[in-house]
C-alpha cells in the first residue's frame, strides 16, 4: 500500500440506512460447481440467481440524530443456506432496531442481525422461513477484466422485486476509503448500474455463481461501481456464522484508528495510525516492545491508516516472516517486531 486507498464519497449505503439451529456448512451449501461454465445468458443467470435475492428493510438510529428518532432504509441481500442465512452489508444492520425480509416471491418475514464485521462490511442475517433458494458462492476469483457480470438486487426499494443491472468487470483488486474511516479491501469494480438499495446485493458471473458483495459506488464518476470479492469474503463467512464475527488473532493489544477524536483524547503527536490499548505485556504485542499509547504508523513498509489497513497487511496470504511494526512511543519511534506464523495457523 504505497499510498492510501482512494477516498470513497458515497458508499452504496448512502442507499440505505447508515442506517439454535444448526449453522450451514457454506463448504457443501456454496462450494464451485464441477462444470461451471460461463455460458449462460443473461436471463438465464437471472432466472437462477433472482430467487435468492432478497430485500431488507430496516428501521433504526441513523447518525447524528437523537437516540429517540428513527428511520427507515432498504437494502438487498443474497440466500447463502435454505435454513435462512442472508449475507448482506453490514453498514445496512448496524444501529438498527428491527428489520424485516421481502422474499423473492413477494412474502415478508422478520429477520434478526446474528453476526457482523464492520472492517468487512458484512453482516449475516437468519429468518424463519421455508423453501429458501440459496444462491451457490464463488470461492476462487476466476474473472478476468471485461467479461460480463450481473448484478441484481432492488434498488430504491421499488414494488415489483429486485432489478438487473449488466456490466463487464473494470479492474479488480481495488481498495477503497470507506465513509467509516476504514479501508476496504479486495473490491471487484464494475460499471454495472449500481443505485441506492442495491448495497448488499449479489454481483454474479455467467455461470449464475455469487462473485460479489455490491457495496458502492463512487459518485463523483460514472460507471463506477464496487462489489466485495467473494473469495476474499467466503473464508470468513463460516467463522461469522459459527462465531457470531470474523476470527482475527489475540496479538496482546487492542488496535484502535485514530481519529481527530481519539488525537485529541490521548494528546497524540501523530493524526494517523492505529493506536495499542490495553497492552498485555506477557502476550506478542507486549513482548514485541508496545506500550498502551504507542501508535504503529507502517507494518512492512506499508503505510497504515486505520485497522483495516493493519489487519490486511498483517494476515495477508503468503506472508510468514515476522512483521515489522514502525512506532511511535512515548519516547520517539521505534522498529517492533511480531511474529506472524503462530496467529495465522490459527486462523486456518
Amino acid at each position: 500500500m504505497a499510498a492510501r486507498a482512494p477516498s470513497l464519497l458515497c458508499m452504496a449505503w448512502c442507499v440505505g440506512l447508515i442506517a439454535a439451529t444448526s449453522v450451514p456448512v457454506l463448504a457443501q451449501q456454496g462450494a464451485d460447481q464441477p462444470n461451471t461454465k460461463k455460458t449462460l445468458s443473461v436471463p438465464a443467470v437471472v432466472a437462477k440467481v433472482r430467487p435468492s435475492v432478497v430485500t431488507i428493510l430496516t428501521r433504526g438510529v441513523p447518525q447524528n440524530l437523537p437516540q429517540h428518532s428513527t428511520a427507515s432504509g432498504s437494502g438487498s441481500g443474497i440466500i447463502i443456506d435454505a435454513g435462512g442465512y442472508i449475507l448482506t452489508n453490514n453498514h445496512l444492520v448496524e444501529g438498527v432496531k428491527s428489520l424485516v425480509v421481502g422474499l423473492a416471491n413477494g412474502r415478508l418475514t422478520p429477520g434478526r442481525v446474528v453476526a457482523r464485521d464492520f472492517l468487512l462490511d458484512l453482516a449475516v442475517i437468519k429468518i424463519a422461513a421455508t423453501d429458501l433458494v440459496p444462491a451457490q458462492l464463488s470461492q476462487s476469483l476466476s474473472l478476468e477484466i471485461g467479461e460480463t457480470v450481473v448484478a441484481i438486487g432492488n434498488p430504491l426499494a421499488l414494488k415489483g422485486g429486485s432489478s438487473v443491472t449488466v456490466g463487464v468487470v473494470s479492474a479488480l483488486d481495488r481498495s477503497v476509503l470507506a465513509p467509516n474511516g476504514e479501508t476496504l479491501y479486495d473490491l471487484i469494480q464494475t460499471d454495472a448500474a449500481i443505485n441506492p438499495g442495491n448495497s448488499g446485493g449479489p454481483l454474479v458471473d455467467l455461470s449464475g455463481q455469487v462473485v460479489g458483495i455490491n457495496v458502492a459506488v463512487a459518485p463523483s464518476a460514472q460507471a463506477i461501481s464496487y462489489a466485495i470479492s467473494m473469495e476474499a469474503a467466503y473464508p470468513h463467512i463460516q467463522s461469522m456464522l459459527v462465531r457470531g464475527s470474523v476470527f482475527r488473532p489475540d496479538l496482546g493489544f487492542i488496535p484502535v484508528t485514530i481519529t481527530p477524536s481519539i488525537v485529541a483524547s490521548f494528546n497524540l503527536d501523530v493524526d494517523r495510525g492505529i493506536l495499542a490499548v490495553q497492552v498485555d505485556p506477557s502476550k506478542a504485542g507486549g513482548q514485541a516492545g508496545l506500550h498502551s499509547g504507542d501508535v504503529i504508523t507502517a507494518v512492512d513498509n506499508h503505510q497504515i491508516y486505520n485497522m483495516g489497513d493493519f489487519w490486511h497487511v498483517f494476515l495477508r496470504r503468503g506472508e510468514r516472516e515476522p512483521a515489522q511494526l514502525a512506532v511511535y512511543g512515548k519516547n520517539g519511534p521505534f522498529v517492533a517486531t511480531l511474529p506472524r506464523a503462530p496467529f495465522l495457523q490459527a486462523a486456518q
